[in-house]
């Protein structure tokens, strides 16, 4: 029995539209190897072509241009490392050693699947202004996280003379991808290792022991 045409129609439609999203996310999975394997100056958006086995004008209808890549693979990091679960984490964590807890295990998920990614973006940024704005957007957008977490605390959470502008610093030089790498590439720790650390280390540098 024949599908009604408007009902061949709409499955038609959404054939394309996984196709689409199919070779968007190939040029995407092209361009990060590239980018990482021979550097962002190096790759051309002809090369990102050759690897993802489509045209360049397809390249430049899905992202545009070489930037538009990254911050399409910027976006796709902070869905691999599950920002969503950091949320419901935070929301329902019983108390602000747990809240460390899930901030630390969203930044070791971040770094274990797209460390690689931010080391690009970072270095990169020195040469293209765009890159760089990337870089500190994304500083920015985390640093917000981290007050609006900690202003939500009752007085005296913090360990004392520590304000929260301080309290996001500290956050900042404990749990970034430098020290990330060094722990796990040069010392060989485990990702476990590292977020089990992290979370300790935090608790001990932030919180107050008379709460």
């Amino acid at each position: 029995m024949e599908a009604p045409a408007g009902q061949g129609r709409r499955y038609d439609s959404l054939r394309r539209q996984a196709q689409a999203h199919q070779t968007r996310a190939e040029i995407a999975e092209a361009a990060r190897r590239l980018f990482v394997a021979q550097g962002w100056a190096a790759t051309t958006v002809r090369d990102v072509a050759r690897e993802a086995g489509v045209s360049v004008p397809t390249v430049y209808a899905a992202y545009r241009n070489k930037t538009g890549l990254v911050w399409a693979l910027a976006d796709a990091a902070d869905l691999s490392a599950d920002l969503p679960r950091q949320l419901d984490e935070l929301a329902a964590a019983p108390d602000p050693e747990r809240q460390l807890a899930a901030m630390a295990a969203y930044d070791r998920r971040l770094f274990e699947r797209s460390g690689d990614l931010i080391t690009l973006v970072r270095e990169a940024g020195r040469a293209e202004a765009e890159l760089a704005d990337l870089y500190q957007q994304a500083r920015r957008q985390a640093d917000e996280t981290r007050v609006q977490v900690f202003s939500s605390w009752p007085h005296g959470t913090l360990r004392p003379g520590l304000d929260v502008p301080t309290a996001v610093d500290i956050y900042a030089a404990l749990c970034n991808i430098d020290v990330y790498t060094t722990l796990t590439t040069e010392r060989t720790w485990s990702p476990d290792q590292v977020e089990h650390w992290w979370g300790a280390a935090l608790a001990r540098e932030l919180l107050s022991r008379d709460r």
